[in-house]
């Protein structure tokens, strides 16, 4: 700690270049009211560094937490601290050109209208989606209704959906984990997430792609703007793109190189990511780009100006995510195990001395598992972890060889009395998960949670160690936004896609001895398709066979959609047995949005 180089101030330098106005006061509501977005209530950042918060992630927090427009370079603007991402606006000879709308559309039409008071009332000529994820799409109806160019990598909407969606409601209760949206704002709870301060909460939207990014080396215009692009699928996102506007020597690095250690794999849940491909795509950058850029921003944290800082920025973060990998691999091909290896692991001197590639976001022990669980998977190899108890079967009986549950909670306050909190952590999780009533154990495993909270670095570590010990306290606290449930979404998937998330909640068991076919005709593509329930699995098929199926529908895909949201079949044709339907519908389960994740 005491060697981090806290005396530089070039990142503060960086952060507050350009500034021209803030958002006065930074509360952002939805219609009705309900606040989905307040950047003032982290105005406590301005004060020193407490007991409660590692001084390394509280100096992020201080500059993660500025707010409002900045100018990059002459005609490249961003919006910054109005969401968990940045929203950047290029001005073309028309209008602007909006990069990533943030996640929800409030909070885009409100980082919209701060632009216009400053630079004029330009209208929005073109979006340009930099990848996959919902902080970069979601907000795309609060700045244009359609009708513009947009433009998004090759791949863009199977990834956004299916994310949002096969797994969404999983990701959903675990994101209230990692962004600590219930926590307070205060020296003792909420200080950001590392790649910004959290999630807004508002109306999530998708308008789809008019042009897709094929290739590296293919160039757009929109509205006289020249953007030249860069693929690099599988780094930050399966689908995502840096670009070059050439004519104003600006780069845009997309997620693909901010002001943290990045995620090989979200604490919320995603596939895991490609270090290897992310680092060789970095090198490709400097390569591509670094000779016509001046100034390299991303849709997180803030630019990075000149030629040299730009090449070390990127050097940096491509050596960081090589190591990581080429590490890790040495050291499982020795027989180490993903947690082996965390322990093991320790980052060059020169990287740990430069704060971007400190794991506020993601970490150095939680990558190293992930590139591991790329390479091998969940076993270690250990055939005692090849069939072991689920988590609270395996409590009661790690509690009852230890004599009991305050025998338990007795050791774990001879380990927090050593300063063990890791260890009396899983000591007292076991004892909470052999027996939920154990209030001695809740509350001391909420005090140890507190502690290990407060000492981390890495953000969304600290708001998962300190929601556990909120919900240990107070009970589960529901997600304030479930992107699985917006229209917009909904409609955007692929016909497959929605046949996909429909199979996805067939109760298996309960579906056993069901067997049904139901052909779709969707009225407005053109398009046929067949679903077949069969030993519990829903089977789909594009142009079946001209056999018959049990019930045939004719509807439009927006009838479809409605289907799937619970609207029912009126005005949809149906010929055969409807009862087919009901069968299907009957065997559908429902996800549980509030799962529990501290106690059993």
């Amino acid at each position: 700690m005491a060697d981090l180089p806290f005396h530089d101030k070039d990142d503060f330098a960086d952060a507050d270049r350009g500034f021209i106005a803030k958002l006065s006061p930074a509360v952002i509501q939805t219609a009705d009211g309900r606040v989905i977005w307040d950047n003032d209530s982290y105005d406590f950042l301005q004060g020193e560094c407490p007991a409660t918060a590692h001084p390394s992630l509280w100096r992020q927090g201080q500059l993660c937490a500025r707010q409002g427009l900045y100018e990059v370079t002459e005609g490249v603007y961003q919006v910054r601290g109005l969401d968990l991402s940045n929203m950047t606006l290029v001005e073309g000879e028309r209008g602007v050109l909006v990069i990533d709308p943030l996640i929800s559309t409030e909070c885009a039409a409100a980082a919209l209208r701060l632009y216009r008071e400053h630079r004029g009332d330009r209208p929005v000529t073109g979006v340009v989606y930099t990848h996959s994820h919902v902080d970069h799409f979601g907000g795309v109806r609060g700045v244009t209704g359609g009708g513009v160019p947009i433009l998004a990598p090759e791949g863009f909407m199977e990834h956004a959906v299916s994310e949002n969606v096969y797994a969404g409601p999983a990701m959903t209760r675990r994101a209230v984990y990692m962004y600590g949206p219930a926590l307070p704002r205060s020296p003792e709870g909420q200080i950001g997430c590392g790649l910004g301060m959290t999630t807004s909460t508002g109306t999530v939207s998708l308008i789809p792609p008019t042009t897709e990014i094929t290739r590296t080396g293919q160039e757009e215009t929109v509205d006289g703007i020249r953007m030249l692009f860069q693929l690099t699928p599988g780094t930050e996102a399966p689908a995502e793109m840096n670009f070059l506007f050439p004519d104003r020597r600006a780069l845009c690095l997309a997620e693909n190189a901010t002001h943290n250690q990045h995620n090989i794999v979200t604490l919320r849940g995603a596939k895991v990511r490609d270090a290897r491909a992310w680092a060789r795509y970095l090198n490709e950058t400097v390569t591509l780009f670094a000779d016509r850029a001046e100034v390299a921003f991303a849709s997180h944290h803030w630019p990075t100006w000149g030629r040299g800082g730009i090449v070390r920025f990127l050097e940096q973060q491509r050596d960081m995510y090589a190591y990581l990998h080429d590490q890790t691999l040495r050291l499982l091909n020795k027989g180490l195990t993903g947690p082996e290896i965390a322990e093991a692991m320790h980052m060059p001197p020169e990287l740990e001395q430069a704060w971007h590639t400190h794991g506020y976001y993601g970490s150095v022990s939680h990558n190293v598992k992930a590139v591991y669980q790329r390479y091998l998977g969940w076993f270690d190899g250990n055939p005692a972890h090849l069939w072991e108890h689920p988590p609270r079967e395996s409590a009661v009986r790690y509690v009852d060889c230890l004599g009991g549950g305050s025998a338990v909670v007795a050791f774990a306050r001879r380990y927090i009395g050593e300063n063990d909190l890791r260890f009396a952590a899983q000591l007292l999780n076991h004892a909470v998960f052999a027996d939920e009533g154990n209030k001695e154990a809740r509350d001391l495993l909420a005090e140890v949670y507190t502690r290990l909270g407060h000492g981390a670095e890495n953000a969304v570590w600290r708001n998962f160690y300190l929601m556990g010990a909120l919900e240990l306290s107070d009970g589960i606290v529901p997600a304030a936004v479930d992107t699985t449930t917006s229209l917009d979404l909904l409609a955007a998937l692929s016909v497959e896609q929605i046949f996909d998330s429909l199979a996805i909640r067939v109760d298996g068991p309960r579906a056993w001895h069901e067997r049904l076919s139901i052909d779709w005709h969707l009225t407005d593509l053109g398009e046929r398709y067949r679903t077949t329930l069969s030993n519990g699995a829903l089977i789909q098929q594009r142009d079946p066979a001209d056999e018959s199926a049990d019930l045939t529908l004719r509807l439009t895909k927006d009838q479809l959609v409605g289907l799937l949201a619970g609207k029912g079949v009126g005005g949809v044709e149906r010929e055969g047995d409807t009862g087919a339907l009901q069968r299907l519908v009957a065997v559908l389960d429902h996800a549980t949005p509030d799962f529990a994740i501290v106690t059993a």
